[in-house]
């Protein structure tokens, strides 16, 4: 089933309750949460967006979603003074950079494009992304790591991410680094996904999974939810393939298999246990 997320609502219907306007005694500094910012004169908010305007009139002027504003600073008198070059050349600029993560997006062919460049399992990366995010392209955990799967700032920047909250760019890089990590322990899909939780370093520590009660669960509730997939798409496809008259048969029989997968180097897999995660010691703070 498709997922189709919709990153920003830009345009609709606005109404006059809707608009507000804040005027900015000087030059003002929007800071946007991918490090980027906007001078601007004033800024209106319209529904869901910001407008910042360049200059004085009304004509120079560009759209930002306002969730994806972090703050708003105050330029000095002197910088504020100077004229802002290029004015309309940046709007038009930030203006299709916004247009661009604004349009909807389907999980799905993000999901399938990350996994055929990097040759992993779309179903593995999916696992991930429902244990790191639920699928929540904003999501923000306690220590910053953000997007989809949940990057930090530091491994967003070392793989090129510059929007750790463009669901593209997020997954990609995500993607990419579960591939080098998986790369790094030879494939050992446990070892992999406890570096991705806890970082490489953790599983050099302790020469596997670390003795972390969020590491163990995290591991555990990726490699339950990716063999279910696979015993459902296996059960799927041996169905697919038999007579009427077996298809018949085989739905009276209440017996239930076990298959196990092997992790190849072309498209990572597992069927690895996953035993419940006992009580140890709490995570330390990275």
């Amino acid at each position: 089933m498709k997922r189709a997320i919709q990153i920003g609502v830009w345009a609709g219907a606005i109404t006059l309750l809707a608009l507000t306007s804040v005027p900015c005694p000087a030059a003002d500094s929007a800071v946007l949460r991918n490090g980027f910012s906007i001078r601007h004169e004033r800024r209106q908010v319209i529904g869901t967006i910001t407008r910042l305007y360049m200059g004085g009139d009304e004509s120079s002027f560009v759209d930002v979603p306002t969730v994806e504003i972090d703050h708003i600073e105050e330029l000095p008198a002197e910088v504020a003074a100077e004229p802002v070059k290029d004015a309309p050349e940046s709007a038009a600029k930030l203006q299709a950079s916004a247009k661009k993560i604004a349009q909807p997006v389907d999980l799905n062919e993000v999901v399938n494009a990350a996994s055929g460049t990097y040759r992993l399992d779309p179903d593995l990366v999916n696992s991930v992304i429902r244990a790191e995010s639920s699928f929540n392209v904003h999501a923000v955990s306690p220590k910053g790591a953000q997007g989809l799967m949940q990057l930090m700032p530091k491994t967003a920047s070392n793989l090129g991410v510059q929007n750790a909250f463009d669901p593209q760019a997020n997954v990609e890089g995500g993607t990419r680094y579960l591939r080098e990590l998986l790369e790094r322990y030879d494939f050992d899909l446990v070892k992999a996904l406890a570096a991705y939780n806890a970082g490489p370093q953790r599983v050099e520590q302790y020469g596997g999974v670390p003795p972390y009660y969020e590491t163990k669960a995290y591991v555990a509730r990726i490699v339950r939810d990716f063999n279910k997939k696979k015993l459902a798409a296996n059960a799927a496809a041996k169905t697919a393939s038999q007579p009427a008259s077996q298809k018949a048969t085989a739905s009276k029989s209440s017996g239930t298999s076990s298959s196990t997968t092997k992790v190849q180097k072309s498209t990572p897999q597992t069927q690895a246990k996953a035993s419940p995660a006992k009580a140890s010691p709490a995570k330390p703070s990275e």
